[in-house]
């Protein structure tokens, strides 16, 4: 079990917080709180799951075929933080499976572009999640949890922007496959430079500069959005 918190939530409250941190007042809402046990957790793990379950049989075999995958990934990615040093990787696996189950559900398959944008969105997660990681790094080490921040040492910059080319490189095939035009690329070049940013604020490898990358991460999937939703209402 991992116990020791990173630095960046240490001052964050839990449900078993009496004060507001940093005041010594009562926190009402937080005291009154019921801390959720191991016991409790599976029950809501399976109260969702079941949910999940019923919800998914309205849809088509293949996307529940899919689903099963999702459900894996899901339930296997808490250990891969203490098992291996790809968490990041598994968590964009697991976040990025609904793509080719959204895919499977609206066309009835999943073509080759589905599993095209599937890479991309696991190479978003890789790379913001690498950020992040940079800022737990030391706490992550001390405590035994892995991470890419950790495998790639001082070099995770130079492939977090590998990564980021990556990404960028399968979304220019995504738009030649589907024939997008040029907002579509005017908004890939906002995420290329939303990626130097991200650069940029991870320089100097400090943790304030790795969370503010990550938090800023959402804006580069806004603005290849936009790009499609403009080329979408510039076609009608």
């Amino acid at each position: 079990m991992i116990t020791q918190p990173a630095e960046r939530i240490k001052t964050t409250p839990s449900t078993n917080t009496t004060t507001t941190p940093g005041s010594g007042r009562p926190a009402p809402a937080i005291q009154s709180a019921h801390k959720v046990g191991p016991r409790e957790a599976l029950y809501v793990f399976i109260a969702l799951v079941t949910l999940a379950y019923l919800l998914v049989l309205t849809m088509n075999a293949e996307t529940i075929l899919l689903a099963f995958g999702g459900a894996l990934l899901a339930a296997t990615y808490p250990f891969s933080k203490r098992y291996t040093y790809l968490p990041q990787v598994h968590l964009g696996m697991a976040f990025g499976w609904a793509v080719p189950m959204a895919f499977a559900a609206e066309t009835q398959g999943t073509p080759r572009i589905a599993w095209l944008l599937y890479i991309v969105t696991v190479l978003w997660a890789v790379a913001y999640d690498t950020m992040y990681a940079m800022a737990d790094r030391e706490e992550d080490i001390r405590a035994g949890v892995k991470s890419t921040a950790i495998l790639f040492d001082e070099a995770e910059r130079l492939i977090i922007g590998i990564v980021q080319a990556l990404m960028l490189a399968v979304l220019l095939v995504v738009g030649f496959q589907a024939k997008l035009g040029l907002a579509y690329h005017l908004g890939l070049a906002v995420a290329a430079g939303l990626c130097a940013y991200h650069q940029y604020l991870i320089r100097g490898r400090d943790a304030e500069g790795c969370l503010r990358a990550f938090r800023r991460s959402h804006w580069l999937g806004a603005a290849v959005f936009a790009g499609i939703w403009a080329d979408f209402l510039l076609r009608r």
